[in-house]
């Protein structure tokens, strides 16, 4: 058989098994409460205490437990830049629609404005 052609049904199969919903994460999936506030500093949640168990199967046998949204919620721990915000979030203000359909505007017209890296807080 033709290799492209091979690998071209290769490719249709491992989307057909992986659209097909063979792999579902299981059910009461932690969410963003796991994340800790001591009031300084947002804590990382304990990744025992995320665990669940695997409803993957390999030849019958059900595969280790797998600690959900582990790595997700550390990161997002270490990447908050006001930890505060966990327990006391800022209230959104309102949306300028005026200044969000100019930009669009200025984009589809090809008339883009390049930003002022003068001012940044990160030049030097």
């Amino acid at each position: 058989m033709n290799p492209i052609r091979l690998l071209t049904i290769f490719t249709a199969l491992a989307f057909a098994m992986a659209g097909s919903g063979c792999f579902k994460p299981p059910r009461n999936m932690p969410n963003e409460t796991v994340i800790d506030y001591d009031g300084k500093h947002a804590l990382p949640p304990d990744c025992a205490e995320l665990s669940r168990s695997s409803l993957l199967t390999d030849a019958g046998v059900h595969r280790p437990a797998m600690q959900w949204g582990c790595a997700t919620y550390t990161n997002l721990a270490a990447q908050l830049a006001r930890p505060e915000d966990i327990v006391h979030p800022q209230t959104l203000g309102p949306a300028d629609a005026a200044v969000a359909a100019s930009a669009v505007n200025r984009y589809e017209n090809g008339r883009i404005i390049p930003l002022d890296t003068s001012s940044s807080r990160n030049s030097k």
